[in-house]
Formats: C-alpha cells, structure tokens, sequence
C-alpha cells in the first residue's frame, strides 16, 4: 500500500509538470549513426564517437552497449562518456568492432536507441615478392590471379601492364573483376606479353598496395585453335539486392574468336530504361533496385565454335520500415492498453517489445503480444514506462517508442456533469448519463429527490452508470442525482427531469392526384405541448426541400401551429412522396402524401422506319409514359432536307389511336431522305415528339413534275432561245435528273430534241444558220432520270432571234431648254418588220471635255420620240448621238448633233424685301436682281407662299420687283421669292414670316444679314393704328 501511494504521489508530480509544458519522458533528439573508421598505417591517434543525446524531465542518464553488453566507462579505460556521447580512445580492431546502442532513462522508464554499427577499413602490403611466370600459347584465354592481401572494407582493382601508368583497358577481349580483382584475357595475342601488376585499392582509405609483378610468356610450342566460350566469371545463383541499391552483376568468358556477352531476363521481359548493359566490360548494372526488377537474369557468352550461359536469380529484399507506430497514452486503472506496431519488409518482420529497455515477458495472463500487437489488460500502476516496438528481419532491426501513463484519481464530475436539465415526453424513453471521471471505476447509485433510487422494469441503472427511464410519465418528473465511489472519494451530480406531453400529427397520411399545372396544399397540422417549440421540416423523395430554390414551386403556407406547404404550378416532376417531419426539443414525428401528377404523354420511344416505297413510309414505335392519363392518339411528323422544320403528315390511317403503334405515312416525294417522330395525346395535351427515326430515304421512280414557265426568245443571230424553270431538287424522283428539250417551227410535224443533263439548267439555246430571224417555234421541256423519262410541259410559241435594226433614226435635234437641261428629239423608225422589232432607242451624250467612249447612256422603251437630259453644266456643249434596239442587239449609229445649255440662272437671291399688310391685301417689295457676266439675265420671278413651313406653297410669276397678293391678313404666312431666266431659276430669298395680324395694319422688313427667325425683326417694327 505505501508503494501505491508513493507511485500516486509521483503521478500527481508528473501531471503538474505535464501542465507547465515541461517535455516528461525521455525521447530521442539524436540518436547515434554507423561508422566506417579507415586505418591508414602507421597512424597512431584512432579515435571514434558515437552520438547520442535526448530530452526529459528529469534530465535523462545514459548507458551504452556493445553487442548486446554494456559498457562500463572507467577511469583510464579506453571508453569515456560525454554527456551521452560514447568516446573511444585508440580503436582496436579486433576489440571495438561491433553493433552498439544508446540508452536514456529518466524517472518515467528507458528507451533503447537505434543499432549503430563500427567497422574498420584498411588495407594491407602484399606479402610475396615475386611470381612465377604464366606461360600460353597465343588465341589461348588466360586468368591472371590477383590474390588481394588482409584488408577490411571493400576494394577496386586496376591493372598495370609493364609499368606505370600504363594501365591495362577493359575491352571485349580483357576483363578486371571487381569481386575477384583477377584479370581475365578472352583471346591471348602478341601484344599482350609483359609483365602484369594488381593494384588493390580501399575506397574508403583511398590507400592502394601494389602486388608483385606476373610476366606473361607466350609458348612456342604452337598457336591455340579455336574453342567455344568457357565463362569463367559468373554471378551467384541468388544475390539478395536491398530496396532501392543499385547491383552490378559481372560476366566473362574466355574463348577463340573473343566470346560476346549479352544478357536477358529469363521471363522475356525487356530492360527499363534505367538499366545500364556495358557490353565491352561484361557488366549489367540496375540502380534503385526495386521489387520488379528481380528475377532470373541470364548471361550467354557466343561465338563462331557455341555458345555457353549462367543463370541466376537477384532476390529483392527490404530492411523493416514502420507503417504504424505506437502512441503515447493515458489510462485508468483496469483499464485496456492495444498498442498496433506494424512495419514493411523483405521478409516479412518478426516484432517484439521492450519496457524500459528491457525485453517485455509476456508470462502473465493480462500482457499478451501478437504480431506486433500488444495488450495488457487490467491495468495497474506497475504497467507506468516506456515501451518500445522492436521490428527486424535478416537485413535490419527499427526500434520505435511509446509512453504508458497509468492514474489513480477520486471521482470528478467536474468535466461531465450531468446535464441540467433534461426533457422527454410522455410514453417515451429517456437515458441520463453519468460519466465521472475515476480510477479505478468504483460504483455508481442513483438518488430522487432525497431518497434512493428504486429499480424496476422501467428504471434501470446500467453497467456503464448510466440511468434508463422507459414509458416515461409525469410521475417520473423531478431532480435526479448521480453519486460516485472509488477507494479514493466519493462525488455526486444532479439534474432535473421534466416530462412533456407528446406530438402528434393530426392531418391523416393521404393520396393527391393532379393534374400538370394546378396548385395544391399539403396538410401538416399537429397537438403539442404548447411550451415547445416546432420545427416543420419538408422532404420530397427523402430529399430535403430547400423553399425558394425549387423555381418557386415550394411555399410554406401554414402557421406557428401546422406546417402546411403548397406547390404552385404543379409539374410531372414534382410526383412522388413527400413527408412532413416535426421537432421538439422531446420528440419527432412524421407524415407522408403521396401525390401523383397527370400531364400530357411522355415522348414515344424507338421511332423506326421498317420499310420505304417511292411515296410511303412504313413506321413503328412504342408507348412513352401516360403520365396516369390514358393516351387517346398519335400524330406523325416529318422533315426533309427540304421542309421549313416538321410537319404532319397523311397516314394510313388517318386516324391513329392510342393503342396503334404503327402506320404508314403517304404522299412523300420519291428519292427524298425523310426524318420522322412521333407525338402523343391524351385528354390533357400533347406531349413531348419522340427522338427522330434514322433518316430513310424513299425509293426512285420516273420523274413525274415538268418544269414551270417554259419561254424563250432574243439571243443571237440564228439562235432560238428557250427557257424554263428548274425543278426543284425534292421533285426531280431520283438520280440522274435531266431535261429533254423538244422544238419545231410552227406548223411543221415532227420534233427536234435534245438533252439537258444538269439539273439545275435553266436554258438552252438551239443555234442554226437555217434558223430565219423572228420565227415562230413550238416548244416543250421533258424531264427524265436513271429511270427513264417523264412527261413534257405543255407546248408554247416562242419566236427565234431577230435581226439588228438595219437603219439608224432620223432628225436628231437637241434643244438647251436651260443652264442644265437638253431636250433630243427624232423621227421614229416603223416599229416592227418581219425580220426585226423596234424596242426603244439608246441614247449618248458627252461633254466637249470627254470622248464617245465615256458618254452617258440613257435608254428609252416603246415608240417614244423625245428625251429630257437633266443635270448638265451652264454654258456647255454636248454632244448627242442615237441608235435603235431590240433583243438582238443596238442598230447603227445616227449622225452626232452637238448643242450649248445657257447661261445659268443668277446666283444671287432677292433683298431688301419690304412688305405691309392693309385689310385683305399682302403688298411686297423688293431690289432687282442683276446677272453676273456669265448669267443670264433675269426675265421674272417667282412668289411662293403658304401658310406654314411644311405645306406646299403655291406660286405666283411676276415680270416686275412688286406684287400685291390677296391674302387674308387674319392669317400668318411664310414667303419666299426667287428669280428666273432662260438659264432656269435662281437662288430663292430667305424665308419671311408674316404674323397672324387681326383688324390692324402692319408692315416689316426682312434683313439679309439676320440669322435669327426673319418674324422676331418683323414683330419689333409693326406699328399698329386703331382705325376710327
């Protein structure tokens, strides 16, 4: 008992630490590393350290092992420890070589570091002198032995041939063996005699020994034949290769000719590409060795007399690596520990434990370990240390380290009280948890009030503490206490009990049935304890139902007291389940309505074409969904290449009802390509179309539509032209569409014909010199395609080229009528003979500054004997020819007239406007106009006056620079004048206004230099006298 006590005292020192931040347990912050010591001789100062160093609370001690026994650091010894980092004083090597290890152990347990192991690199003097000559016959192979002397570490090897630095290159016919250190020579040659050293170096020393000197002699007793390979350097059969290494593998034979080396794996497999085949030196290297590459690999060694291989196998292995480590951990007394440590490897790892540096013995019943799973159950405070997982196989041994808390505490309920206050409803269970926090568990009793809580059928205490009150009601309500014991103390906690009365939907569970588009509201009203809160939850196919973002279908319409939804604009989709949930802070309770939604059919499915004629379509397809409406009919569309979208179609028959599931669809054009769907009705509407059919084309047939307005006429000399229009692609009936173009002269008997093969020809033209000029000719178009040919349009008369006019017209006059207009007139010529017609007449007319070939041109139509030219310059001759036409062509030309336009009109308007009005009369005034040197004179002028800006203006023509007009002075008037003369007419004057001026007398004037309305000026000047 006093142990406990002190081994509480100590926890209790531990946690207030633990609370201050300070790091407790020992824990590793750099462990010690293996190390390869180099001996050069003659050195005297060998000295190795070992790091180890670790953090704790208090401050951990430390020990050391060598190979598994530990070190004891004397005075004067040649091992001295500074804080935890292992001095060794002049290494020996027989002595000092070995695997050691680190420990830190503080109040709260040990920990065992990682192995770290010592080795020592050096290499010796050779010990012979001399060796005997090697004596061979030249094409004969030869090994040369290297026999390295006593070393430690691994070593390189080279050559010398003769003397240095003349070193022997590894070729195809020479080969060093790093394993060996031997020289290998394929094929013995002239050249090669000499003498031969080894030269043996330590790749950690750096450090190289020469061996004594080997001649080689060649024989003379005669020259080797030749002889199949014979390899003398070979792999093992298994070489183990560690994760991620890189391994070489060597190969070389002797043989005459020189041997080649290949390699390969033995399952067929190719080389990656990481994989290094040196072919001159007989080496395969594979870096980062992984679990792939291993395998068989196989050398073969050929030449010209066979062929020889070895075979062997590169094992993969892994050294251990944790995949799952062991945490630290806090219990209770008689609580479980299961610690998981699990780490990778090849092979598999073996694990075992250790506590507080020491191997755990599982020998009691309560600690058991299984595959690196350890459990101690029954925890006690003898269980408090460090525990650490051990996982190793052949090729290496991880450590990995935990801490084991185990408390003993009173009760406390100061981290789980029990809950204020708890509600439950009436009829329902209740479960009230006690969780105090102790160790070890003790026992738990329940209180009501003041008194002892009695068990029963409906209470119960269960074996975790915890209180179960079934079919609850009101009696059950009041204070609840909990009441905990351990060896350590006793603590209590209480809540108060309050019993509801339960929810209950009053709104039955129902069926809707709707109909697409109608608005209905989903019943949801409850009874409940009127001091609980409701929640209303809505879910549609067991989906929560988000108001406001289903398109606005969803509203709440219901009150504080029932949760009922409506669903606006009902849609297909919206048809399934929906359930009201209802919460309280004591109970839930839910409704379900199934509703179902009648719309218009659904799109029929797999719409198939099953036969095609020249005009029908044979089709079928299957029933979509009704939508819980019978469907009542079908309607078939189509569409064509040639179709503005679908339309409906005739079928057979003409009604489709709803069980019809096939028809035929008439009156198609033949070789068309048609696409079809299918719609459905019932009583609420038309549905969805089906997707379309594959297009299907209609069978060929002789074409049976000709072409439309079939004419002719005009073209060339000795041309009868005819014309027609195509026809459309959809009614051509198939490939190979054509024309038959048939004519004769009128009254004759027989047909000429021939073909028109583009179908898109809209004109032929038949060309004969024995054709006379303006003939009449019947003619008719045919059609025709791969099928044959059809029918001819109806005949019509059209009339064969006609001839040029022969004769030019006569008395070609032109007249200036102003600055910018001419007046051409002629003699007509008879409008029509029975070789030609007169159409009209193209007349030409050029300024004296251009040529003919520039001449504007202007064509008249019919029997006309005059033109107006517009648009010409003052003062300027012109220049005039004419010529008659018809569809054949322009006639000759008529004689060239020339003739001057006038002077133009003057360029400066009327001023000096004065004007008054006097009862009924409008008097105007104003300053003559005078021409310019090149303007004609004024001969007149022109009064123009209406009663506002945008209605026509009538005219009035004056010789003089007066006019009185007879105006109504009840009215306002707008007037503006203008001059004119033979040239045409001048610039008019600004506008004036004259004001609306009842029962007064009025006069104004209009100023040619004011911009603003010439009214305002007026206004300022009228005088106005009341008439006695």
């Amino acid at each position: 008992m006093e142990l406990l006590w002190k081994l509480i005292l100590l926890l209790s020192l531990v946690e207030r630490l633990a609370g201050s931040g300070v790091l407790l347990r020992p824990m590793f912050t750099k462990q010690p590393g293996s190390v390869v010591f180099p001996i050069h001789s003659g050195e005297n100062r060998r000295e190795v350290v070992f790091s180890c160093e670790a953090q704790g609370h208090p401050p951990p001690f430390y020990r050391w092992k060598l190979n598994d026994s530990f070190i004891t650091p004397r005075p004067g010894s040649r091992y001295s420890l500074m804080e935890g980092n292992l001095h060794i004083a002049h290494l020996n090597k027989e002595e000092d070589v070995g695997i050691y290890q680190c420990l830190a152990s503080n109040s709260f347990g040990t920990i065992v570091s990682r192995e770290a192991s010592l080795h020592v690199s050096y290499v010796e003097n050779f010990k012979t002198q001399r060796r005997s000559p090697v004596r061979v016959r030249e094409g004969q192979g030869v090994v040369l032995l290297c026999g390295p002397p006593p070393h430690s570490g691994e070593l390189s090897f080279t050559w010398i041939f003769n003397e240095y630095p003349s070193f022997v290159i590894q070729d195809t016919r020479r080969f060093v063996s790093q394993k060996t250190g031997n020289l290998y020579i394929a094929k013995v040659e002239p050249s090669d005699v000499g003498n031969y050293t080894c030269v043996v170096t330590n790749t950690v020393t750096k450090s190289s020994v020469q061996g004594p000197p080997t001649p080689l002699v060649l024989r003379v007793d005669g020259v080797m034949g030749e002889y199949e390979p014979k390899i003398e350097v070979q792999f093992p059969e298994v070489v183990p290769v560690a994760k991620s290494s890189t391994v070489k593998l060597e190969c070389f034979a002797l043989g005459n000719p020189v041997p080649t080396i290949s390699w390969k794996k033995v399952d067929g497999a190719s080389f990656t590409r990481k994989v290094d085949i040196n072919k001159a030196s007989g080496v395969l290297e594979i870096p980062y060795f992984q679990q792939e590459d291993a395998g068989m690999y196989e050398c073969v060694a050929e030449n010209s007399r066979g062929r020889n291989s070895v075979k062997g196998k590169l094992s993969y292995y892994a050294a251990p690596h944790f995949t799952e480590k062991p945490q630290d951990v806090q219990k209770t007394i008689d609580e479980m520990l299961v610690w998981e440590c699990k780490a990778s490897g090849k092979p598999k790892p073996s694990y075992r434990w250790l506590k507080n540096g020491e191997p755990l013995d599982p020998m009691e019943d309560r600690v058991q370990v299984n595959n690196g799973v350890l459990t101690i159950s029954s925890l006690n405070l003898a269980d408090i240390g460090m525990y650490q997982c051990v996982a190793e196989n052949k090729h290496g041994r991880i450590f990995t380290n935990a801490e084991l808390r185990v408390v003993a505490i009173a009760p406390d309920f100061s981290q789980n009280l029990l809950k204020a206050q708890t509600l439950a409803r009436q009829g329902g269970d209740i479960l009230i948890e006690c969780k105090p926090r102790m160790s070890p568990r003790g026992m738990i009793s329940w209180r009501k009030g003041k008194e002892a809580l009695r068990e029963s059928h409906r209470v119960m205490v269960l074996d975790n503490g915890s209180l179960r009150i079934s079919n609850i009601s009101k009696t059950d309500a009041g204070i609840y206490t909990c009441v905990a014991r351990n060896q350590f103390g006793v603590a209590s906690s209480a809540g108060s009990l309050l019993v509801k009365e339960a929810t209950v939907i009053t709104s039955p569970a129902g069926h809707l049935d709707v109909t697409v588009g109608e608005s209905i509201v989903l019943p949801c009203q409850v009874s409940h304890d009127p001091t609980l809160d409701l929640k209303f939850t809505w879910f549609f196919n067991e989906q929560l139902i988000h108001f406001g973002s289903h398109g606005a279908y969803f509203e709440k319409v219901g009150g504080r007291s029932d949760g009922d939804i409506m669903i606006r604009n009902i849609q297909l989709r919206h048809a399934g389940k929906y359930t009201c949930a209802v919460q309280t802070k004591v109970d839930s309770v839910s409704i379900a309505t199934d509703v179902v939604v009648r719309g218009p059919p659904g799109p029929p499915v797999d719409c198939q074409v099953t036969k095609m004629t020249e005009t029908t379509a044979s089709l079928s397809w299957g029933p979509g969904t009704d939508n819980h409406s019978p469907i009542l009919s079908y309607t078939i569309q189509a569409r064509t290449p040639f179709s503005l979208g679908w339309q409906a179609v005739t079928t057979v028959p003409e009604l489709l009802g709803g069980k019809q599931l096939s028809a035929t669809v008439t009156d198609l054009s033949p070789w068309v390509e048609n696409e079809f769907r299918v719609l459905a009705t019932n009583r609420i509407g038309t549905g969805e179309p089906s997707r379309p059919s594959k297009k299907a084309r209609t069978k060929e047939m002789l074409p049976r539509v000709t072409p439309a307005r079939v004419s002719g006429g005009g073209g060339g000399r000795s041309e009868l032209v005819i014309t027609w229009e195509p026809v459309p692609e959809e009614m051509q009936s198939g490939p190979g569409f054509g024309y038959v173009v048939a004519f004769r002269p009128l009254g004759a008997q027989g047909w000429m014909q021939a073909a028109v093969t583009s179908p898109d020809a809209s004109r032929y033209v038949f060309k004969n010199e024995s054709i006379p000029p303006f003939s009449p000719y019947q003619v008719k178009v045919g059609v025709y395609n791969n099928k044959g040919e059809g029918p001819f349009s109806p005949v019509t008369t059209i009339y064969s080229a006609e001839e040029e006019p022969s004769r030019a017209p006569g008395r070609l006059k032109a007249r200036s009528v102003s600055a910018s207009e001419v007046e051409v007139t002629w003699k007509p010529l008879p409008w029509s003979t029975n070789r030609r017609r007169i159409l009209g007449y193209e007349l030409q007319y050029w300024s004296e500054k251009q040529k003919q070939d520039a001449a504007t041109v202007i064509r008249t139509a019919g029997n006309k004997t005059s033109v107006l030219i517009r648009d010409l310059e003052g003062s300027s001759t012109y220049y005039v020819s004419l010529r008659a036409y018809n569809s054949a062509g322009v006639g000759p030309q008529s004689n060239i007239v020339n003739v001057t336009t006038k002077k133009p009109p003057p360029s400066q308007a009327p001023v000096k406007i004065m004007w008054n009005t006097s009862n009924s009369k409008v008097i105007l005034k104003w300053d003559q106009v005078h021409a310019l040197e090149n303007e004609s004179e004024v001969t007149g002028y022109k009064v123009m006056y209406s009663q506002d800006k945008h209605s026509r203006p009538s005219v009035v023509e004056t010789n003089n620079t007066s006019l009185e007009l007879s105006l109504p002075v009840n009215q306002g008037y707008v007037i503006q004048i203008k001059p004119f003369s033979e040239g045409g007419e001048g610039i008019s004057s600004r506008q004036i206004t004259i004001p609306k001026i009842a029962d007064a007398i009025a006069m104004g004037a209009a100023s040619e230099f004011l911009a603003f309305p010439l009214v305002n000026l007026a206004t300022l000047i009228i005088t106005a006298r009341t008439l006695l």
